[in-house]
């Protein structure tokens, strides 16, 4: 029984979705966990869940290209595993979608749907898309204990009809009962098996074991402060949120106006001096955000700064602003009449623009305030006037100026971005309407000087893409702690104790990152961040568990750790809330006595940053709080994987975070981080751009191996510019002649009818280790290559226990190269000759034994094209081999047996042909018009003696009658030294003549030789020695 015959054409996407077919027939992916299930090893991994909000994209199945690669090489190497994928399934992301499809544009309109409408219609998207997710990565061949896409469609139809009917599924050891509610809660748990979901009742219970142990150590606390605002979505931005993915280059007006001068007692001026003109004197700022200037209370100068007083000659105006912006200012004529310190400034008093309005007079009346200059040292001169205008109820740095100067603080906007009550005309109008108005309102009052259209990068919703606006908010924060002005080295352990920033910064050193600048990039974001924002003023995520006491006279919060100590404390609302998950609303009705004074406490409405939800899950997923014994087993993890930017900031450091205050340890031992996926035009993939892919069309157009084979092989530092162009050369590179290395090999041998021996079959597809046996004159063209697949086994186990697939990568395309342009092209007389000698029986062998070890190789790279390669190859033949080419071993090779003369000998033959054809190309000898003879110069006598042994196979690759080893490089190439005159000349003058003469009677070829090796040449002019550089001389060649 022969191979199945291979077509010369293959429909790579076909072929895929045939084996899909058969690993689902075969239950290949269950066969192989029952395998290694027993495996005294385990290799822990832990899934970053993806959002299941939208259908999958190209840069997610690049992420799950590692993901599935590592975790089928751990496998193929007998370590049992988890096989868990993750989905993560609350806050903004799912909520702004669920608005839309219900056509809504506001809080409001969600209040009046009803909360528990709207957070069943959010867990409706997410099992929706959780199905559509766990289809397209099972298309991309992601091996997971995955769901049963149409069971989470059918929980979703029933939950649609009513979430409180009873419901009964199958789990992986029996039946699971109880309301459809229930049963959504429970996706993940052991008795459910599956992916794990972030909505689960254990993930959200666990974080708030998490915010119990912060509340213990006197870390949670409420918050006043200026943050980013989504108007649109209602909530704050976190600093996590804002710096990862929260800015786009728009442009807006900016203005340049004036403060009007109504004293400068501070200056030490006489009051009356001066005061014919005070009137027409002003301070001018800059600002490029108009609405704040209704908030406005101060300005702000550097102290160290030169600052000017210049007189508009149109209009008789004097003007105060630093000297380095004047220029770029100031329009029309002007003449500069004195200069000034910033610290000459302060403590002058001057107009505000909007004085009028009555949120201003009883700001300014309740603190017997006047506008006035401070001293701001972050105030610079680039950028606009060199005063900045400071509104501490609009802008963060202004509002920590406000608790520095004791400044009055003016709040304008409600959480809808509407101005508020006290803002007189502007009440009700929305913030992003009314620049406009502002600026005629400033014409009015004659302090508008000029408006400039200003390109910047300013933050947006990183979910809505709204621009965001500085508004003053009362959240709830994790206190991270001081960041001391000395080296970590000199921090002792007691002021480690007071701050979580250290003690993760200890831990984060506990951690191989891979590439090792994610540890640096790390400890810059803890030395950098702020205190953890983790509320959200929003309906569908965790329901945080803070409860306050209601009376006013207390004001003392509790946090709870567990729904057990919950049901403990609770005071009423219990008989509402039990045999729900923990969301609102439900979670709302529950009461429980304030631990302080006994009075009723209610549950505060914000739900949770929804990186805590995806930052616990090194606990949540591995049974924490219920199975020491199973958490013991697989924690912390042996990797986790996802893309750097923004990580550091988001799940990285909520893994870091959370685990550090749960139990001090590292949550994984080694990250694997990677760039970001962009469109080949180098821009972010957009429909609107037309550069975006869909992973169904990519995955239906270049296949998914090919996807893969691109991910592995690309260096994880850079960012991938993927399209189809990309994907034509991965496949026409690698996969295409890898199928024909295996083509022609079944081709061949079904002509004369051979099929692997029992010696080969033993081996499980490797052959013993008998080629040493002189039965051809071709023997050493077998050892050679097999020495090269016994290297390159090790280079790959190698790079992959190192997590560098794309190094890994690079040695199996330089086999494939070796395999296919060297062995099996000086080996086609072998095949194709009529006689069954040994020789051809040992070209079969040797052959079969690569591709077949490669396909293993390359398993977990490109599952599908290996496995239709293994099923041909070996299940064809022999029907005690494994079920799939992903159940084998892992290929081993000794390095002990490795003939590593023998790889360099005909390495160095490859190089050596390769030079010889570039030569007869050069000179326009096309490769079949023989020539006499090829000369070679090589290093050593070593090297002159291989060349020589390997004459046979040189004059046939060269096609010339003779080769000849020459010992200097001189006797093939003649070479002449000329000055750089670019260089030299300015640095020599007279002498130059002089030195270009002293170079010409050098021996020149060892003179080139000395400046290839990097060694400076030293000549004498006049008794002078002078050394020159490789840069200084310039090197001729020409061909003797």
């Amino acid at each position: 029984m022969g191979f199945k015959d291979v077509p010369n054409k293959v429909d790579f996407v076909d072929l895929e979705k045939d084996i899909l077919s058969f690993w689902q027939k075969e239950k290949a992916f269950e066969k192989l966990r029952a395998l290694r299930a027993q495996s005294d090893k385990q290799w822990s991994f832990i899934d970053g869940p993806i959002t299941a909000n939208n259908p999958m994209g190209v840069h997610h199945a690049w992420g799950r290209t590692y993901k599935d690669l590592y975790q089928r090489f751990k496998a193929m190497q007998g370590y049992n595993q988890r096989w868990q994928n993750g989905f993560d399934c609350q806050g903004l992301w799912v909520e702004v979608n669920v608005e839309r499809d219900l056509g809504f544009n506001s809080k409001r309109e969600i209040e009046e749907y009803g909360l528990a409408k709207f957070v069943k219609q959010c867990k409706m998207r997410v099992l929706n898309y959780a199905a559509i997710q766990t289809e397209q990565s099972i298309r991309l061949g992601y091996w997971m204990d995955w769901n049963n896409p149409e069971q989470l469609r059918h929980l979703r139809e029933l939950l649609k009809e009513d979430p409180f009917q009873e419901t009964t599924i199958q789990g992986p050891e029996g039946p699971v009962s109880g309301t459809v509610e229930q049963v959504v809660g429970r996706l993940g748990m052991p008795e459910m098996g599956g992916s794990y979901f972030t909505f689960s009742n254990e993930n959200n219970y666990q974080i708030w074991g998490f915010l119990k142990e912060c509340f213990e150590r006197d870390w949670i606390f409420k918050g006043r402060d200026v943050m980013p605002w989504c108007t649109r979505c209602g909530t704050g931005i976190s600093q996590h949120e804002i710096v990862t993915d929260g800015y786009l280059e728009v442009t807006h007006d900016s203005v340049f106006l004036k403060f009007p001068i109504v004293s400068k007692q501070a200056e030490g001026e006489d009051k009356e001096d001066g005061l014919n003109d005070e009137n027409r004197q002003a301070l001018l700022v800059w600002t490029t955000t108009p609405w704040t200037l209704t908030s406005n209370v101060a300005a702000a100068v550097g102290p160290d700064l030169t600052y000017v007083k210049v007189r508009q000659k149109e209009d008789g105006w004097i003007y105060y602003l630093a000297k380095e912006a004047v220029a770029n200012s100031l329009i029309g004529e002007y003449e500069i009449v004195g200069e000034l310190k910033g610290s000459d400034l302060l403590g002058w008093f001057y107009q505000g623009p909007f004085d009028e309005l009555d949120a201003v007079e009883k700001a300014f009346s309740d603190k017997n305030y006047q506008h006035r200059v401070i001293a701001w040292k972050e105030v610079g001169a680039e950028e606009g006037t060199g005063i900045v205008h400071i509104a501490p109820g609009c802008g963060a740095e202004d509002f920590d100026l406000s608790q520095e100067y004791d400044l009055p603080v003016i709040a304008p906007l409600d959480e809808n971005g509407l101005y508020v009550d006290g803002f007189n005309w502007l009440t009700g109008q929305i913030v992003t309407d009314v620049t406009e108005a502002i600026f005629d309102s400033l014409r009015t009052k004659a302090v508008y000087y000029r408006k400039q259209r200003y390109p910047h990068r300013y933050p947006h919703c990183w979910r809505c893409g709204t621009e965001l606006v500085y508004r003053l908010v009362d959240e709830w924060f994790i206190n991270t702690g001081p960041l001391y002005d000395k080296p970590r080295s000199e921090v002792t352990d007691q002021e480690k104790e007071g701050s979580l920033r250290y003690q993760i910064m200890d831990v984060v050193d506990q951690i191989n990152w891979v590439p090792k600048f994610g540890h640096d990039r790390e400890l810059d974001w803890l030395r950098n961040m702020h205190d953890w924002m983790v509320s959200k003023k929003r309906y569908y995520g965790l329901a945080l568990p803070i409860w306050v006491c209601e009376d006013p006279g207390c004001g003392h919060f509790h946090v709870v750790g567990s729904e057990y100590e919950l049901e403990e404390r609770a005071i009423e609302g219990w008989e509402v809330f039990e045999g729900h998950t923990p969301h609102r609303p439900y979670i709302d009705a529950v009461k429980i006595a304030c631990p302080e004074c006994g009075s009723r406490a209610s549950r505060i409405a914000d739900v949770g940053n929804p990186w805590l939800d995806a930052g616990i899950v090194a606990y949540s997923t591995l049974r924490y709080r219920d199975d020491p014994k199973y958490w013991g087993k697989w924690f912390p993890a042996d990797w986790i994987s996802e893309s750097f930017p923004g990580q550091f900031r988001n799940w990285f450091y909520s893994l870091l975070a959370q685990s550090t205050v749960l139990t001090g340890q590292p949550p994984f031992l080694n990250l694997f981080g990677y760039a970001l996926l962009l469109g080949e035009d180098g821009r972010e993939m957009h429909k609107s751009w037309g550069n975006a892919i869909e992973f169904n069309e990519a995955a239906d157009t270049m296949g998914a191996d090919t996807m893969r084979w691109l991910f592995a092989a690309h260096k994880p530092e850079q960012n991938l510019l993927f399209g189809y162009t990309l994907g034509n050369e991965t496949r026409r590179r690698f996969i295409i002649p890898l199928w024909n290395v295996y083509s022609f090999l079944v081709t061949y041998a079904n002509l004369d009818g051979w099929v692997p021996g029992n010696d080969i079959m033993a081996q499980n597809g490797r052959m013993k280790p008998n080629i040493d046996s002189p039965i051809s004159a071709n023997a050493q063209m077998d050892r050679w290559i097999l020495a090269r697949l016994d290297e390159t086994t090790l280079e790959v186990t190698k790079q992959l226990e190192a997590y560098r697939a794309e190094r890994a990568a690079d040695s199996l395309e330089i086999l494939l190269d070796d395999l296919s342009n060297w062995y099996v092209r000086r080996s086609r007389r072998r095949f194709w000759k009529s006689e069954a000698d040994d020789d051809k029986m040992a070209a079969y062998a040797t052959l079969y034994t690569l591709v077949v070890q490669m396909a293993k190789l390359l398993a977990p790279f490109i599952p599908f094209t290996t496995e239709a390669i293994y099923q041909n190859l070996v299940r064809s033949v022999d029907d005690k081999a494994y079920l799939s080419v992903h159940h084998n071993d892992w290929p081993t090779a000794d390095p002990k047996t490795l003939d590593q003369t023998l790889l360099d000998k005909m390495r160095l033959a490859i190089i050596v042909a390769g030079l010889g054809r570039s030569a007869r190309s050069a000179a326009n000898f096309k490769l079949r018009q023989p020539l006499a003879k090829a000369r070679v110069n090589v290093g050593s006598k070593e090297e002159q003696k291989d060349i020589l042994e390997l004459a046979d196979i040189l004059t046939e690759e060269i096609n010339v009658k003779e080769i000849e080893v020459v010992s200097k490089v001189g006797e093939l190439v003649k070479y002449k030294l000329m000055p750089n005159n670019r260089i030299l000349g300015p640095k020599l003058g007279p002498l130059f003549p002089k030195v270009r003469a002293a170079l010409s009677e050098l021996d020149q070829a060892e003179a080139a030789v000395s400046l290839q090796r990097g060694e400076t040449l030293t000549v004498e002019v006049d008794g002078q020695k002078i050394e020159l550089t490789s840069d200084e001389v310039l090197v001729q060649t020409e061909s003797r």
